[in-house]
């Protein structure tokens, strides 16, 4: 059996021109890195905002597990039957971030023959993006730092400093950092602390930024601490930095061009995870996509409960898209788990613990159903699943109305997902999604997380002690009230507690701690003991990784 890898390594990829060429993008408004990926002119997307969109299709899935769910691999296989079918379809996904694909996770390309190339360069510096994301971060911090160095006039509190750093790698170290040691001339000393730069305010602009004044406009308003005794919010403009991290950010703004392995047009740019931050592409990529084609398929991070929640309420509501069609995608292997089923046992027929762990599918069901947009699911096919065990997936999935599709796109491509492709092509069609986001706007900072909570969650309710109460109100007086939030929780279950799979009740969600991203326009919410800065697991992806002889990269998954 072939690795990744090695299939996208014998990939027919054709000239990234002619990939632009059937999507009407003339090759003067191409900025090419090499033959095989390039970026568009932000000024072409511009002329195209008098142009009507096309459909949107959101590719999300059950809560993750250590079996894999294929979300990205579904979402490319769904692209490729839509273009197989004669539709004009094109694909919008993340960036990879260099902490998974060294961790544990991997990449973020697709797999088998369901990816995205070329494969190497997409999962490692790709065109640079997450470099000056990192670069325009790090900047506002080295500037905090120099402006309390030379002068501080404005008086900002050391104490109250809550601009991290930011590095894109999980590096447990770094997470609480002591600066400024070693005397006067190095500053003066202060905690301090790393996030992924997948966790940075800067990505989360930069993906929903509409324009470069508007991304500049945005970085302005970050607010980096508070100053002393009046405790008044200090923000990137006031230390003079929002201007050359526009400039840094200028050329990585352009959404970058690929194609999946049966040449459909991938557009990957920008890359926040969605346990801590808001999980979805660009916004620049999306409405590019929107107006180049008739069915755009795009996928948000992790499970539909993560994911699929910031999607709706805070990349629509900023943006005003409306999706037409959302694909659940669901694992025989991934149901066992939720089921109770331990991974060495995931092969073995067990129609007990598929039909327990169906729970977890009828709940992110549910809960897409929420925001009235209609659903289909598609059931990422593995070779040991048994015609009973994905019956069973199908009958469970029939009595609430809806449509289960067998997708095989990691063995067969598009060929394997041009049932999905018929069906969420029709749903698209209609016209029939009648897209609202959970909350409106008025509501209270903590009703909109209790919401969250109770109605996507399944909890019994919001808990969280007086000081991070007020620190809810105090954002409202600050005039922040109006912001979605984004919640912060581990991916694994519907709860706080990574162990508890399945559909879990009775359960209460902690609030730890909040995070105003002004720029960005959305209250982190916390929960739960989710870290900012992952870990790399005892046995590494890196451990496996290397250039062979011939100079190729080898163990990239």
């Amino acid at each position: 059996m072939k690795s990744d890898i090695e299939i996208a390594r014998e990939a027919r990829m054709q000239p990234i021109a002619e990939i632009a060429g059937e999507l009407g993008i003339p090759v003067e408004h191409l900025v090419p890195y090499g033959h095989t990926k390039a970026k568009v002119s932000l000024d072409y997307l511009q002329g195209l905002q008098d142009r009507a969109d096309g459909k949107l299709i959101l590719v999300t899935a059950t809560s993750p597990t250590p079996a894999g769910e294929g979300k990205t691999t579904t979402s490319i296989g769904l692209a490729d039957a839509l273009r197989r079918s004669g539709r004009n379809a094109s694909l919008c996904l993340r960036e990879p971030s260099l902490g998974p694909c060294f961790g544990m996770k991997g990449g973020a390309a697709g797999g088998g023959y369901a990816q995205v190339v070329p494969m190497e360069d997409i999962n490692l510096h790709f065109t640079g993006d997450m470099h000056a994301i990192g670069a325009a971060h790090n900047l506002l911090s080295a500037m905090i730092d120099n402006y309390i160095h030379w002068s501080n006039e404005l008086r900002i509190d050391l104490r109250r400093i809550s601009w991290p750093r930011v590095v894109d790698m999980n590096d447990r170290q770094l997470r609480e950092i002591v600066t400024g040691c070693g005397g006067p001339a190095n500053g003066f000393p202060m905690q301090s602390s790393f996030d992924i730069t997948v966790a940075s305010e800067v990505m989360a602009i930069f993906c929903l930024a509409r324009n470069l004044e508007d991304l500049q406009q945005r970085l302005a308003r970050i607010v980096i601490g508070q100053t002393r005794g009046e405790l008044k919010p200090v923000t990137a403009e006031q230390v003079g930095a929002s201007g050359a991290m526009t400039a840094l950010l200028r050329d990585a703004l352009a959404p970058n061009l690929v194609q999946s392995l049966e040449n459909t047009p991938a557009f990957i740019h920008g890359g926040p995870f969605a346990n801590i931050a808001h999980g979805c592409n660009s916004l620049i990529a999306t409405r590019a996509a929107l107006k180049l084609s008739d069915y755009v398929v795009t996928e948000a991070g992790f499970g539909a409960d993560l994911g699929a929640e910031k999607f709706f309420n805070i990349k629509c509501r900023k943006s005003g898209l409306r999706p037409d069609a959302a694909v659940i995608v669901v694992t025989v292997r991934a149901l066992k788990m939720h089921g109770g089923v331990a991974k060495e046992e995931l092969t073995r027929e067990n129609g007990e613990a598929v039909s327990k762990g169906l729970e977890n599918l009828g709940r992110h069901i549910r809960n897409v159903g929420r925001f009235g947009v209609p659903v289909t699911v598609a059931i990422n096919h593995f070779v040991s699943d048994t015609d009973a065990e994905i019956q069973l997936v199908k009958d469970y999935v029939a009595a609430r109305g809806l449509e289960a599709h067998v997708c095989t796109s990691w063995a067969d491509g598009g060929a394997g997902a041009s049932a999905l492709a018929d069906t969420v092509a029709a749903i698209a069609d209609t016209g029939r999604a009648q897209f609202h986001p959970l909350y409106d706007d008025e509501m209270s900072l903590w009703n909109k997380a209790r919401t969250v909570a109770r109605e996507i969650y399944g909890a019994d309710d919001l808990q969280a002690d007086k000081k991070i109460r007020d620190q809810f109100r105090q954002f409202e007086a600050e005039g922040y009230g109006h912001f979605p939030v984004c919640m912060a929780k581990t991916p694994y279950s519907f709860s706080t507690d990574p162990q508890l799979m399945g559909a879990p009740v009775n359960h209460s969600v902690k609030v730890r701690e909040l995070k105003l991203a002004a720029g960005a326009e959305f209250l982190v919410v916390i929960c739960g003991d989710i870290m900012r800065m992952p870990g790399l697991p005892r046995v590494p992806a890196a451990n496996n990784i290397y250039v062979n002889e011939q100079g190729q990269i080898e163990g990239l998954f």
